[in-house]
């Protein structure tokens, strides 16, 4: 089986200034109340609601203001939707980018052979070029986006099942339509469940009726087990993102929108000069997200302005 392409990537962390964080909480250690403010649901979709519309359950549920997806699913699609909470939504646009994993039915028009669909398959794998379907949130011009892994798991009589990872905004239902195109058959997509969604996969699938029975156990009961199951840390979002930890005596000019400069930054992964950088407490909480102004070998020679703030998540000290 095929892993997307952040999956198993470790970072080597990188000690620049040994300090020890006292300013907050560990997010395992975040009180629930925190959580919903500040976290994550990794919703198990049924067939029918839109996307939007669980977003709004969600919100309804745990009766907030905000709550957002990252990747529209069909109606008739099921799976992994991360429902972004509150102050974590400001994470839904790092999210969007990330690799996704789908187990589809497809229908072959005609029966043909396993090992010919197969081998028609693999030639998917790699850069192709689609052009969205006609009923989509996006412009019809041709895009290009990347199949990582695919594997076909059973053929029977003309239906086929198989997993994708790929690229984000790539179309499964056209997939399969070009596939049918390419062996002169034609093919439909049958049926679609998303298995990963960037870091979210079905290992933390949370269905609507367990968040709505974990929120009346917390509020009724005050047991608040079944809940803390539910909302995963908004950190979890950015586990494959590259990271700086900085100082506790930055943390509030951070929250004020403060770039960060090399000698504030304690420890760090390997990064480039450009790249997406989370901005980290000592005690592993995510409070914004930066553009590094230069790599991490350049940050440990330097003391000038390292880091970009380009949205902060903590609220204002």
């Amino acid at each position: 089986m095929g892993s997307l392409p952040f999956e198993g990537l470790k970072r080597k962390i990188i000690v620049k200034t040994e300090a020890k964080g006292e300013f907050g909480t560990e997010p395992e250690n975040r009180k629930t109340e925190d959580l919903v403010l500040f976290g994550f649901v990794n919703i198990d979709k049924p067939s029918g609601p839109t996307s939007h519309n669980v977003a709004a359950f969600v919100r309804q549920i745990l009766h907030i203001e905000k709550a957002g997806h990252s990747g529209t699913l069909d109606p008739a699609v099921t799976g992994c939707l991360p429902v972004a909470l509150e102050r974590a939504t400001r994470l839904n646009e790092e999210m969007l980018p990330a690799g996704k994993e789908y187990v589809c039915v497809m229908h072959v028009h005609e029966e043909i052979g396993k090992e010919k669909i197969k081998k028609e398959l693999e030639e998917f794998v790699g850069k192709i070029t689609q052009l969205p379907p006609r009923k989509s949130a996006v412009k019809r011009a041709e895009r290009e986006r990347e199949i990582y892994y695919l594997e076909v798991l059973e053929v029977k009589g003309k239906d086929v099942l198989f997993i994708v990872g790929c690229e984000s905004g790539t179309y499964i239902r056209k997939l399969c339509h070009d596939f049918g195109e390419k062996i002169k058959t034609g093919a439909h997509m049958k049926e679609l469940r998303r298995t990963k969604a960037g870091p979210f996969d079905e290992s933390s699938l949370c269905t609507l009726q367990e968040l709505k029975d974990a929120y009346v156990f917390w509020t009724e009961k005050q047991d608040d087990k079944l809940l803390r199951k539910c909302i995963l840390p908004a950190e979890k979002a950015v586990e494959y993102v590259a990271k700086v930890w900085i100082l506790d005596e930055e943390i509030k000019k951070v929250s004020h929108g403060r770039n960060i400069f090399a000698d504030k930054i304690s420890k760090l992964n390997e990064f480039e000069k450009e790249d997406v950088v989370a901005i980290m407490t000592l005690k592993g909480e995510v409070i914004a997200i930066g553009e590094a102004l230069m790599s991490s070998s350049e940050i440990l020679k330097k003391n000038s302005v390292a880091v970009k703030t380009r949205k902060v998540l903590i609220e204002k000290i």
